[in-house]
């Protein structure tokens, strides 16, 4: 069973640690399992992608990798 976090989908969290220390921004989404949180614009990573139907000529995008949830707090407001 997955562990409860105080943390949900759309709440303002500010990044207490790691390369975005001191940023604050939006949850996207709720990794319960991992117990990890992917926010707007933090811990952006390039991934290669190969060719395919969503994108046509693949190359490069820039995707946003999960943050440990202990690494964020919530922000009131």
């Amino acid at each position: 069973m997955a562990v409860k976090y105080k943390i949900k989908k759309g709440d303002n969290v500010k990044i207490i640690a790691g390369d975005d220390k001191g940023k604050t921004a939006k949850v996207t989404q709720v990794l319960a399992k991992e117990g990890k949180v992917i926010c707007e614009g933090i811990k952006v990573a390039k991934k290669a992608v190969k060719p395919s139907d969503k994108y046509q000529n693949g190359g490069f995008i820039n995707k946003e990798m999960p943050i440990d949830i202990s690494n964020v707090a919530k922000v009131e407001g």
